[in-house]
This record gives C-alpha cells, structure tokens and sequence, in this order.
C-alpha cells in the first residue's frame, strides 16, 4: 500500500468542501429560480374549497387572477409570502386582479392559517394536487412542493409564471409587474 502524507487528505478535503460549497448552490438556484414560462397558454377549469368551505372556481372570472402555490400553512417562507400577498391586496384590487392561494393543506388549516395573518383572499385546497399537477408545479429536490406564481389574464392565457422557493415578497413584485403590463395593454 501506498502511505500519503497527511497533507494529501487535508487538501482534499478542502478541495471537496469548496466544491460542495460552490455547486450545491448553484445546483439548487437553478432548479429553484426561473423566470422562463413552462407555457403560455392552458385552459383549465378549476373547482376546489377555499379555507371556509366555498367552492371556488376559475369558470366565468372576468378578471385577472394571480394563483400563488405555496408548499405549506405555518411556515417561515409561507407566512411571509401570504402576508405580502395580503398587505398589497389592495393594489391588486386596483389592478382589476383576484388573489388566490394554494396549497395540499386541509380547510381547517387553511382557516387556521387565514385567520391567524387575517388574509382576506382565499386559500384553496388542493388535498390531491390536482391543481398543482395541472400547472405542472415541480417538486423542489424530487420532495418539497414548489413555491411558484402565475398571473392569468382574463381570458385565461398565464401570461406570467415566476417560480422561486426562497424568496416569497419576489412573487409579489413580479405579480404586480405584470398586472401592471397587462393593464396598460
């Protein structure tokens, strides 16, 4: 057998964890930022419950809606992102626009969950991940559900889809941006 000092394996390592440090991230930012539409146009037809027992459904909308995924009710990322989406819901009501939240939680989660950050927009649950699966919303890492937004216009085309795990307050801004587009088409 060949003996190294014991050198060899320091540089190594720190070879090693310079890699991980710089391609794991970069790995993760990838398949977490993206700003490109998966597609542009879908017709769908959705019915689901919001947190108080409503059926809701996208049938007949005659205005914009932005539709935020989000992975799950009570979490850091999560609160933050649903309390941005309700501290500028005025604006989007000036903007013409609906609101709608969406996760796999229950309806007593998600009233919870409303009431608790006061929400005044719905939260639809999507217990199967119908939904999710229709808008083609991938999984972070092949486990986590994704973060992701996409502003329809009125006639149904998703004109805008944002997606980024980390940063809830950008679906906001990138939302308004678009409805901003939109209106002065």
């Amino acid at each position: 057998p060949i003996i190294y000092p014991r050198w060899y394996s320091d540089i190594f390592c720190f070879i090693f964890e310079r890699l991980i440090r710089v391609c794991i991230p970069l790995l993760l930012l990838s398949e977490l930022i993206s700003l490109r539409p998966c597609f542009t146009s879908v017709r769908f037809i959705l019915f689901l419950l919001d947190q108080n027992g409503v059926k809701r459904s996208n049938k007949g909308l005659k205005n914009p809606l932005v539709l935020f995924f989000y992975p799950k009710d009570d979490t850091p990322g999560c609160t933050i992102e649903v309390c941005g989406f309700r501290d500028k819901y005025d604006l989007f009501k000036v903007l013409g626009a609906q609101v709608w939240g969406v996760s796999n939680g229950s309806t007593s989660s998600h009233l919870a969950f409303a009431n608790k950050n006061k929400l005044q927009y719905p939260l639809l649950c999507d217990t199967n991940d119908s939904l999710r699966k229709t808008f083609k919303v991938p999984k972070v890492l092949g486990f986590m559900d994704g973060r992701v937004t996409y502003v329809i216009d009125r006639k149904g085309t998703v004109r805008h889809i944002f997606r980024d795990l980390l940063n809830g307050p950008e679906h906001i801004k990138e939302a308004i941006r678009v409805l901003k587009e939109i209106q002065n088409q």
